[in-house]
């Protein structure tokens, strides 16, 4: 496969070099695609050397799949162009998510939706991906009537100059800022921009995903934080179901779904924690417990690398998806 890997020299686009290597994707020609100030650098894959290229040469070279996380409206311009190419685009941007024409695919819950007209996928928010992964099968068995969530999500969700912003904080040094705030011994109610009903975008994202993905009827409400952590994110979810449930049969119900690990032994003290999320692909659930103040309500705690699961491996994944079933 000849695939295009647009915002290679970013976070998300160095950990999807890797999640290819890793998972051995068959790529013949990988075409690495990044913005002209960093055309004509070199990437290292798979013991060979490639140049960076821009978006124009990367077009013409007509790739079998493009992989993007270069951002909205690099997306919203170039997505439709690959795709009149021939080439079949995984979008890691927010720009095609809630396109009605489009599909939002995390594979373990909703890759059979996928034809080989759809030349435009997106991928999920890394905090949405996480979350429904869980709440997805438990959805199935028990219908979800309502989700409160939180979220304590990684500066790596923001990007390099948030990770720049908390290293300089530790070492004292006052420099360029990503956050209105220090980021070091502080925690952000504020991922994101404010919308006008008074949520983050990133609030607002985990609502419409969810929805779009798992059920429309379902409720869903969120408060997103940003705290001094590198590993990953971490959720605490709160579903109330419209039947009843056993806890024995919701972690049977978890351990038996792909991707998922449960960590979740009070005894041992364990649970998932985002330092040992970080570098891996699935998604840990643990901290389950009945919510005695309602019915049919259960608890967890959701932690995954959002680099990971949250973006390259969901958009390795869905590839993987279509080379598997003829769909590109």
């Amino acid at each position: 496969m000849k695939i295009a890997v647009v915002g290679a020299t970013g976070m998300v686009g160095q950990v999807m070099l890797k999640v290819l290597a890793e998972r051995q994707f068959p790529v013949s020609e990988l075409i690495p695609v990044a913005s002209e100030r960093s055309v004509g650098k070199s990437i290292e894959f798979n013991g060979n050397t490639y140049k960076v290229v821009g978006l124009a040469d990367a077009v013409a070279a007509r790739p079998d799949i493009a992989l993007f996380s270069a951002g909205g409206g690099t997306s919203l311009e170039w997505a439709p162009k690959f795709a009149e190419a021939g080439t079949t685009v995984i979008d890691n941007s927010s720009a095609w998510r809630m396109d009605p024409t489009k599909k939002l695919v995390v594979p373990e819950i909703n890759a059979g939706d996928l034809t080989r007209e759809d030349k435009i996928i997106a991928n999920p928010n890394c905090s949405t991906i996480q979350m429904v992964m869980a709440l997805a099968p438990l959805h199935k068995k028990y219908s979800a009537k309502r989700v409160i969530v939180s979220t304590y999500q990684s500066i790596t969700g923001t990007g390099v100059k948030a990770v720049r912003q908390l290293e300089n904080e530790y070492a004292g040094i006052q420099e360029e800022m990503a956050y209105p705030y220090p980021i070091h011994r502080n925690a952000l109610p504020h991922c994101d921009v404010f919308e006008e009903n008074g949520y983050t975008k990133e609030e607002m994202k985990l609502v419409r995903e969810t929805q779009k993905i798992v059920d429309k009827h379902i409720a869903v409400t969120a408060t997103a934080v940003r705290i001094p952590v590198v590993g990953g994110h971490s959720e605490s979810v709160n579903i109330e179901f419209e039947n009843d449930f056993k806890l024995n049969e919701v972690r049977g119900i978890l351990n038996d779904t792909p991707g998922i690990t449960v960590q979740d032994n009070p005894d041992t003290n364990t649970y998932p924690m985002p330092a040992y999320a970080e570098g891996k692909n699935e998604v840990f659930v643990g901290r389950i417990r009945r919510d005695e103040s309602r019915p049919n309500t259960l608890n967890m705690w959701i932690v995954a690398d959002n680099l990971r699961k949250g973006a390259a491996t969901n958009a390795v994944q869905i590839a993987e998806y279509l080379l598997e079933n003829e769909l590109v």
